[in-house]
């Protein structure tokens, strides 16, 4: 068994701060890259922020706050990610960008243990072909917000080495996750799950059969959900849950996984949810 020993994430975002955050509580150095420093200046202050929420609750010391902070660093250079023994990217579902990334990443890291990606719909395997080693390629996909949600779902690629899948395994546990092993399929385990579900409230709203609140509640209050599809949605980010959908239904072709048109045009109207402050309840 390898060990990960520092660690590189790619997208300094909700999800990559979160993992970042997550990666150095549990002492394991990490570097964040982006190619501009203004999204690094974002993710050092959402980690501040986050940090700063722990140790008012409790939960951590203003002590291994510091050192937490401490652990982690930014960079606009991705040849900083030299001597990392993974990587995690955590950049916008867009093939373009992840496929010229991932290929400068093969070409950067000959030693890296595993190449990760925390990709909600693209598929591994087309990931990995984009570089040179594919059998070091895997998913890694946390969940939202990730220093609170424990699950990592191990998405196993076509070509993914057993090896390499163990060593991620043991990396999720090592920064207090718990794992699942999924094939290579949109949705993996969770999403094929919850976004019929999701769909189906939001086609409830959009068709006038019950107000946001009123399903919302029914499904807290009747199913002991924590919050009802509607805030659940805007929490995911409207966006990403359209993009989620829209796979989904690219490779299963069932209706139950087609984005409604109301989520549509919501999206394009940059109504997405609580990260926009506004989506089916706004948070401004």
């Amino acid at each position: 068994m390898r060990s990960i020993n520092a660690v590189g994430i790619v997208g300094g975002g909700f999800m990559g701060s979160g993992i970042a955050e997550s990666c150095a509580r549990a002492e394991v150095p990490v570097i964040i890259y982006e190619p501009e420093a203004a999204p690094l200046e974002r993710s050092r202050a959402r980690l501040e922020e986050s940090l700063g929420r722990a140790v008012s609750r409790g939960r951590l010391s203003a002590e291994e706050r510091e050192a937490t902070l401490e652990r982690i660093s930014f960079s606009t250079d991705l040849d900083r990610f030299s001597g990392v023994d993974g990587v995690i990217e955590a950049v916008t579902e867009d093939v373009t960008v992840k496929g010229k990334l991932f290929q400068a990443l093969d070409r950067l890291l000959d030693d890296a243990v595993f190449l990760a990606s925390n990709t909600s719909s693209i598929p591994i395997a087309q990931i990995g072909s984009w570089t040179q080693r594919p059998e070091r390629v895997l998913g890694l996909h946390f969940f939202s917000p990730v220093p609170v949600m424990s699950l990592v779902e191990i998405v196993v690629g076509y070509r993914t080495d057993p090896d390499v899948v163990s060593d991620a395994e043991a990396f999720a546990r090592q920064i207090g996750k718990f794992t699942v092993r999924t094939k290579d399929r949109s949705g993996f385990i969770v999403n094929f799950l919850l976004v019929p579900y999701l769909m189906s409230g939001i086609r409830m709203f959009q068709d006038g059969f019950a107000s946001r609140e009123d399903i919302d509640e029914a499904m807290v209050r009747g199913c002991g959900h924590p919050m009802g599809p509607l805030t659940l949605a805007d929490f995911i980010g409207l966006d990403v849950l359209y993009a989620i959908g829209d796979a989904l239904f690219e490779e299963f072709k069932a209706p139950e996984y087609a984005p409604p048109p109301l989520l549509k045009r919501m999206v394009v109207s940059g109504a997405h949810g609580r990260k926009t402050g506004k989506g089916f309840y706004d948070y401004a």
